[in-house]
């Protein structure tokens, strides 16, 4: 179920409003748990059952990690192992047995060997996500930061939460244990929230879709008529798409969650701004690189050590980091090229960055991460290293005029307009954007009418652009 289908917006979600504010308050989290449950079936049935199963696993080793903090420490260590490497194991078996099977056989192919029949596995949705919000609670309570949950439904609860199970934030522990039993709904938050869900959902369906259609005509252009400045276009168009796809999901999210009286980090700060590819992943995936940051990065030393440790800590995050978007060697190429420049910030560029203009570095920093874009949108290793020689001017004509000059119409450029300015111009505008994004304990009567109207206004119109187009699934799901 996707939250910009008709079946969600117009029913599954005033249903499960309706019910849960109806329900006593020591039934809530049981209306949200069964609704949430019904949510992920509807996408993926035959999943539930596994998911519940690892979900029991993971409360009873953690129970058990909580009441016997005086066992050795090894013996906490191995069964702190045992539990996150039964949930990657699931994670590894159902996103990257294909890509394995896959490498094996080209392999054996090439020598001229038999390969092995395989049924292709189905990606449960959200499994990465899902995946690392269960190992962040293993760790926290392992490491005493949270207590264990009060009772399994809670702690699935946490894992299945609807808002944010498909796609994030990736939400930790330790930031939302208290919320589980402890939250209060309140009319601004509530209405709060609603506004934060629609600000999201004209993302995704007004300028997400829209510039996807242009990023997707470019990609599939031929190689005669792929120019050096449709590429550019094409490249510039998905990085847009990108964002208001998955920040439009973050907005959603966070609305959801504030609906229901929950409050999620935020999950992106004006990426594109930044001067940095370091500033970028402050900015980018916020709750994906707090992750990594905090369950990967700091355990391996972080930059407390050598220089060379610091730089291999780097590399193998972002390595890994590629790895989870996807199975692909464009994936892990991806991860790897972040990660070089992360090394390279650190090297030389964050002091020479100092001496250039703050637009300049912006523009620099823009072209690298479009780059590294081309990697993540394109569906083979050649295509991508293809596409980049392209951008260089790797074409006969670069500069001429393509058949594709249909492919941005009006709308599309007025579109691709507005996805600029929203992308660039908001740093001039902090102030403004923070109380627009803020969730808020206390609303006067205007600021409730402008929530309402732009509310109002924006659900009618991504309604009527999903009843001329149709809901396309988000970017993110896929992983």
């Amino acid at each position: 179920m996707v939250f910009s289908s008709f079946i969600f917006l117009y029913l599954f979600l005033p249903l499960t409003v309706a019910v849960y504010f109806i329900s006593p308050r020591t039934l809530r989290n049981g209306v949200l748990l069964s609704a949430s449950v019904f949510f992920y079936a509807w996408g993926a049935p035959t999943l539930v059952i596994p998911l519940l199963i690892s979900c029991s696993l993971d409360y009873v080793l953690s129970n058990y990690l909580s009441t016997n903090r005086k066992l050795a420490p090894q013996k906490r260590k191995l069964i702190l192992a045992l539990a996150i490497t039964l949930n990657l194991s699931m994670l590894g078996y159902f996103k990257y047995a294909n890509f394995f099977i896959e490498q094996l056989n080209t392999t054996l192919e090439r020598l001229s060997l038999h390969p092995f029949s395989w049924v292709a596995v189905a990606l449960p949705i959200g499994i990465s996500f899902f995946t690392f919000q269960k190992i962040s609670y293993l760790v926290d309570v392992y490491r005493g930061v949270t207590p264990v949950a009060r009772n399994i439904f809670d702690y699935t609860l946490y894992v299945l939460l609807f808002p944010q199970l498909i796609a994030g934030p990736i939400v930790c522990y330790h930031d939302i244990a208290e919320q589980l039993t402890k939250r209060r709904e309140t009319l601004p938050l509530f209405l709060s929230g609603v506004f934060r869900f629609c600000l999201g959902l004209g993302k995704k369906v007004l300028i997400a879709d829209s510039m996807g259609s242009v990023a997707d005509a470019v990609f599939a252009l031929p190689d005669a008529s792929l120019t050096t400045s449709w590429a550019w276009v094409g490249i510039v168009a998905y990085a847009y798409q990108i964002y208001f796809d998955f920040s439009g999901y973050s907005d959603m999210a966070i609305g959801l969650g504030a609906m229901f009286g929950l409050r999620f980090k935020e999950n992106f700060n004006q990426p594109y701004i930044s001067q940095t590819v370091t500033e970028f992943w402050r900015r980018w995936h916020i709750s994906l690189t707090t992750f990594f940051r905090e369950y990967l990065y700091f355990p391996l030393g972080g930059s407390r050590r050598s220089t060379v440790v610091t730089y291999r800590n780097l590399l193998l995050v972002f390595l890994l980091s590629g790895l989870w978007h996807g199975a692909a060697w464009t994936f892990i190429l991806w991860g790897i090229f972040h990660g070089a420049f992360l090394i390279l910030d650190r090297l030389f560029w964050l002091r020479l960055s100092r001496t250039i203009p703050a637009p300049v570095n912006t523009l620099i920093t823009f072209i690298i991460i479009l780059f590294g874009w081309s990697l993540f949108r394109a569906e083979s290793l050649p295509e991508a290293l293809h596409f980049m020689e392209i951008l260089l001017g790797g074409t006969p004509s670069p500069y001429l005029p393509s058949p594709a000059g249909f492919i941005v119409d009006n709308r599309s450029s007025v579109i691709f307009l507005v996805a600029t300015m929203l992308c660039f111009t908001p740093q001039f505008l902090p102030q403004a954007r923070k109380q627009l994004l803020e969730l808020r304990t206390e609303l006067s009567i205007r600021r409730t009418l402008a929530y309402g109207g732009m509310s109002v206004v924006t659900l009618l119109l991504a309604t009527t652009f999903l009843a001329a187009r149709g809901h396309t699934p988000f970017l993110y799901f896929k992983f």
